[in-house]
């Protein structure tokens, strides 16, 4: 059977919305290549065209295949995969013309719908998910009605069977044994996209991380949170420096910190975007929780890469002190130099030692020079020269805070103190519908640590020299032109901020109580609800048992739906309950005309009554499309009204 408009409109429909969230990962060849399929079928569809011919389709496959392999140089993955699915699905449209195509779009598109969240699990896209559920079960409604039906009419049928659908969906998201980890395995390229900052740091790079509004963590303090100038989230520490390019050093992981946590306390609990790292981004300097470790230059890391959000409670004990006794091979590694590169701050860290009255006055003397040498803090750099530090000191002056802080590491080593960059992020901006504290990628920062004889590693932020703003009061009220920054992160927008502050609020709780609900939490639930601990086989009991009493009461609640052809029945049947009241009884074989014309010649003096009755029902219960409601009026009155002697 040939598909009609209405059904070509829901499947476009459907297919649409599929699409729409992958656009913004997909490259623009192949992103394109969809779009103008799935036009090119709805200009079929309104013209009135005809198909392509099937070699035209097969040509078409062979380009898409030859698109993808161009763009990412094999077929296995997340990428491609996704990719060649929605070119094909924009193919499979080109050739649908019988019902049976039109439900193998759909079933695409529901395949689709899930690849999604290879990509991102935030409200928008279950939003999108939900929408495209919705077309796609409107869609099978239509490719299995007879008859066409207003899009209204549709999207209603389609609407009460998803509410329907709610309360065995809820008891499984309840009950249904969480496993932490996805179910299946996922492609190996299933998080190569996730952004944030690298294990390397070179010119450029945090200044990029600059121009993003995505949130890279979230923080939720028990108490007041620390004052801007201690909130500094420890990421990786660079020790090797190749004269343009910084390196993590060799790492050694313990289970315990070496130092002696004292002082105040911060007690939070982290939520981290997925960054596919080992790092946790903690305050300095934290205690060590299960299922962490901590690095030898004081990083908390995780035992496995966080390739989904992630939420961690932590002490912080930010005045500790640190390294007062770390090793002469570490030490080595940061007075490390490379030979013959930049000459000009080698010579200023000689200058400066050969001025100070002890090695623990270089810092604040370098500090000093940067003061004074107007150095501007900036996210569009001029470019540097062959030597990268002595080109942004004493050429350009311009340089976001990975130009600051590699400037200031070499000075300290060329001077002789040990010294190595930090990098992570500053700041943060707390929410004021919720009280979290939200800190995002444009808060990327890179700061140094020197050892001094003593007092061990000790924090200088050099960036601080030339910008003390974008410490206290974050990146946009430190740089003069805002223009590059994302609107999200711009000062110059007060009511964007009120709305993506509500906007955060309600995806935090999304994420905490949907994308959160861990076995954990799972667990905690059914303990609060009487269950103690719960083991697998309770939780699978329990899960049975709820999905039987939900099934149960949908199948109590179907059974007492009245529609109008139980209405029709209805009238039937007391039609013929008057018939045999006075001999006259249907045979069980017979149908309503057959039974009509025996009567008919039987008792012809009720041959019209008789005939117009079974005539109205034969049309109303088994004719085409909607019941014609004179008819139906008609039908009803003519059956209350009979009454054969």
């Amino acid at each position: 059977m040939s598909l009609r408009p209405d059904q070509i409109g829901w499947l476009l429909a459907t297919a649409t919305i599929t699409l729409i969230p992958h656009f913004g990962h997909l490259p623009p060849l192949l992103a394109g290549i969809a779009a103008v399929l799935v036009g090119w079928r709805a200009l079929i569809a309104t013209g009135g065209r005809r198909l392509p011919h099937r070699h035209v389709l097969s040509a078409l496959a062979v380009g898409i295949i030859i698109a993808v392999l161009a763009e990412y140089r094999h077929f296995f993955g997340k990428d491609p995969g996704v990719a060649l699915l929605a070119g094909l699905l924009g193919l499979k449209l080109l050739e649908t013309r019988q019902i049976r195509d039109g439900r193998s779009v759909v079933l695409l598109s529901i395949f689709l719908l899930l690849t999604q969240y290879l990509y991102q699990q935030d409200m928008a896209i279950a939003a999108l998910s939900l929408l495209g559920a919705h077309g796609a079960v409107a869609s099978l409604l239509a490719l299995q009605s007879r008859v066409s039906a207003s899009p209204r009419t549709r999207a209603l049928e389609a609407g009460r069977l998803l509410v329907q659908a709610l309360p065995l969906m809820l008891v499984l998201f309840i009950l249904f044994p969480r496993v932490q980890g996805p179910l299946w395995g996922l492609p190996a390229d299933a998080f190569n996209r996730v952004g944030g900052l690298s294990d390397t740091m070179a010119p450029g790079d945090l200044a990029r991380l600059g121009e993003s509004s995505a949130i890279a963590f979230r923080v939720d303090f028990q108490g007041e949170p620390p004052p801007a100038a201690e909130r500094y989230w420890r990421g990786p520490v660079l020790t090797r420096f190749d004269g343009h390019t910084w390196r993590a050093g060799l790492l050694q992981l313990a289970d315990q910190p070496s130092y002696q946590p004292q002082g105040a306390a911060y007690s939070y609990a982290i939520t981290l975007e997925p960054h596919n790292q080992l790092w946790l981004l903690a305050l300095d300097f934290p205690a060590v929780t299960a299922g962490t470790r901590i690095s030898n230059d004081f990083q908390l890391l995780a035992r496995e890469p966080v390739q989904g959000r992630r939420r961690i409670e932590l002490v912080s004990y930010p005045h500790t002190p640190v390294g007062r006794d770390e090793t002469q091979l570490v030490l080595r590694q940061a007075l490390d130099l490379p030979p013959r590169a930049n000459p000009r701050s080698v010579e200023l860290g000689r200058q400066l030692r050969a001025r100070a009255a002890s090695p623990a006055h270089i810092p604040d003397l370098a500090i000093e020079h940067f003061r004074r040498s107007g150095l501007r803090y900036t996210l569009e750099p001029l470019p540097l020269g062959r030597d990268d530090v002595d080109s942004f000191l004493f050429d350009t002056r311009q340089g976001f805070c990975e130009h600051f802080s590699a400037a200031f590491v070499v000075v300290m080593r060329a001077a002789g103190v040990p010294a190595r960059v930090v990098t992570g992020y500053q700041g943060g901006e707390i929410n004021p519908v919720d009280g979290t504290l939200v800190v995002r990628q444009s808060d990327a920062h890179a700061w140094a640590e020197v050892w001094l004889a003593g007092r061990g590693w000790v924090r200088v932020d050099p960036t601080a020299a030339s910008a003390p703003q974008r410490i206290e009061n974050g990146l946009a009220a430190a740089l003069p032109d805002s223009a590059r920054l994302p609107l999200l992160v711009r000062a110059d927008l007060a009511w964007l901020h009120g709305l993506r502050d509500r906007l955060d609020a309600l995806n935090n709780r999304w994420n905490q109580w949907v994308l959160g609900y861990n076995p954990a939490r799972q667990r905690a639930l059914l303990s609060g609800l009487g269950f103690g601990d719960p083991d697998w086989q309770t939780i699978a009991a329990l899960l049975a048992g709820g999905c039987a009493i939900v099934m149960g009461a949908l199948t109590l609640w179907a059974l007492r739906q009245r529609s109008p052809a139980d209405a029709i029945d209805r009238s039937w049947r007391r039609f013929c309950r008057q018939l045999a009241s006075v001999g006259l009884p249907r045979n069980s074989w017979e149908g309503p005309l057959d039974y009509a014309r025996r009567l008919a010649r039987e008792r012809p003096d009720l041959a019209g009554t008789i005939n117009a009755i079974a005539a109205d029902y034969a049309s109303l219960r088994y004719g085409p499309g909607e019941a014609d409601p004179d008819r139906l009026k008609r039908f009803h009155q003519s059956t209350r009204n009979f009454r054969p002697r």
